[in-house]
C-alpha cells in the first residue's frame, strides 16, 4: 500500500467494475465478496481468477480488504470514500419516508425543541439508525444576566432574552466565588452584553476582559469566562444535541467489539463534549456531507459513519443540524436524500416560526 490510491477516472472500466460490485455487495450484505460471486452478472465475460487479480490490485491500492483467509474482500475507510465521492448514486426519497417525516412537522406543538425532537424520532424509525439533531441557539438579543449561588459547587444563571425568552441554566461554577464577586461578574455582563445574542457575547466578553481587566477581579473574571463557556446544557428543556434510536445500533448484529465501540459513541454523546464539533463539521459546507470511520473525531472511536446536513434560518444561516449515524455500512444511497429533505425541512419550519 505504498502507492497513492487512483482516482476513479483514472482506473480501467474491469477495476472500476469489479471495486463498484465489491463495495454494492458489500453494503447490501455486509459480508465479504467473492470472486466467484461477482462473475454471475459481470459485464464481460471473465474468469474467476481474473476478478482474484484484479481484487488484489485493488486490496494494494489501499481500497479492498480481507478480513479472513477466504477469498472475499471487503472495502476498507479508503474504498468506501472513493465509492461515496466517485460511484454513488443516489437514490430519490421514498414516498413513505417522506410521508413519516412530514408528519413530524405538522405537529401543533409550539416548542421548537419538541417538535425537532420528534423529528429524530422520525429520522430514526425511518432510517433504521441513530439519529442526530442539534438544536438552534436562542437568538436573540440578551436583555438581563444574573448568577446566583445555589451552594459552593452549583450556581444558576438567569438569561432574560429582549423577546420575553427566559432560560435558567445550572452549572459548576470555579472554586471560591462568593456572591458578591457573582453580582460583579453580572454586572459586567449587563454593561456589554445589551444588543448581543449569546453566540455574539463570547467574543465581546473576551475583547472586554482584555481591555477592562483592571475593572474586574480575577474571581469574577475567571466566572464570566468558565460561566458563559457553558452554553450547552444537560437538562432536558434545554439539550441542544438530541440522540434517538440508540437501540438501532445496541440491536444490530455485530460482535462484541463492534457493540463496545457503539457503547463508547454513546457515551461521549451523552457527555456531550463534542457538540460543537459537530456543528462543525456541518458548517465547513453546505448540504449534505458523509464522514466515514475515523475521518472525524466525534465518531473515531466507534468505526461508524455519519451522514449530516446543516439547516439555516430564514436569513440563510447554520444554526444546527441533523444526521443520521450508523456503520460504516450504511446505505448512503438511501440515506442521503433522506437526511437532505429533513434537513431543508427543518430549516423551513424556523424560518416559519421565526
Amino acid at each position: 500500500m505504498s502507492h497513492q490510491p487512483p482516482n476513479i477516472d483514472e482506473m480501467n472500466d474491469r477495476s472500476r467494475e469489479v471495486f463498484r460490485r465489491v463495495v454494492e455487495g458489500y453494503l447490501e450484505s455486509g459480508a465479504p465478496v467473492g470472486s466467484r460471486t461477482l462473475t454471475r452478472g459481470f459485464s464481460e465475460n471473465i474468469s474467476a481468477a481474473t476478478i482474484r487479480n484484479v481484487m488484489q490490485d485493488l486490496e494494494f491500492l489501499g481500497l479492498l480488504g480481507s478480513p479472513h483467509t477466504s477469498a472475499g474482500r471487503i472495502p476498507t475507510q479508503l474504498g468506501l470514500r472513493m465509492f461515496v465521492d466517485g460511484l454513488l448514486e443516489v437514490g430519490d426519497l421514498d414516498g413513505e419516508d417522506r410521508l413519516k417525516i412530514d408528519r413530524t412537522l405538522k405537529s401543533n406543538d409550539q416548542d421548537v425543541t419538541s417538535v425537532l425532537d420528534q423529528v429524530g424520532q422520525a429520522l430514526s424509525g425511518v432510517t433504521h439508525g441513530a439519529s442526530l439533531v442539534l438544536t438552534p441557539k436562542h437568538e436573540a438579543a440578551i436583555k438581563h444576566i444574573e448568577f446566583v449561588s445555589l451552594s459552593p459547587e452549583r450556581a444558576l444563571v438567569v438569561l432574560v432574552f429582549a423577546d420575553g425568552h427566559v432560560e435558567n441554566r445550572v452549572f459548576t461554577p470555579p472554586s471560591g466565588q462568593t456572591p458578591s464577586s457573582m453580582r460583579e461578574a453580572a454586572n459586567f455582563l449587563n454593561a456589554i452584553a445589551a444588543g448581543h445574542t449569546l453566540s455574539e457575547l463570547g467574543q465581546v466578553i473576551a475583547r472586554e476582559i482584555k481591555s477592562r481587566r483592571q475593572e474586574i477581579d480575577a474571581l469574577a473574571a475567571e466566572l464570566v469566562r468558565d460561566g458563559l463557556a457553558l452554553w450547552e446544557n444537560e437538562g432536558e428543556a434545554t439539550e441542544r444535541l438530541i440522540v434517538r434510536g440508540r437501540g438501532n445500533l445496541l440491536d444490530a448484529d455485530g460482535n462484541e467489539a463492534d457493540l463496545a465501540r457503539i457503547r463508547t459513541l454513546f457515551d461521549d454523546l451523552e457527555r456531550k463534549r463534542d457538540i460543537a464539533q459537530f456543528l462543525d463539521l456541518a458548517e465547513e459546507g453546505d448540504g449534505v456531507r458523509i464522514f466515514i470511520g475515523s475521518e472525524n473525531k466525534l465518531f473515531s472511536l466507534s468505526g461508524s459513519s455519519l451522514v449530516v446536513s446543516p439547516y439555516m434560518n430564514a436569513d440563510r444561516k447554520i444554526i444546527g443540524a441533523v444526521g443520521v449515524i450508523g456503520p460504516t455500512r450504511l446505505n448512503y444511497g438511501r440515506i442521503v436524500p433522506i437526511v437532505n429533505y429533513t434537513a431543508k425541512l427543518v430549516g423551513k419550519m424556523i424560518a416559519d416560526r421565526s
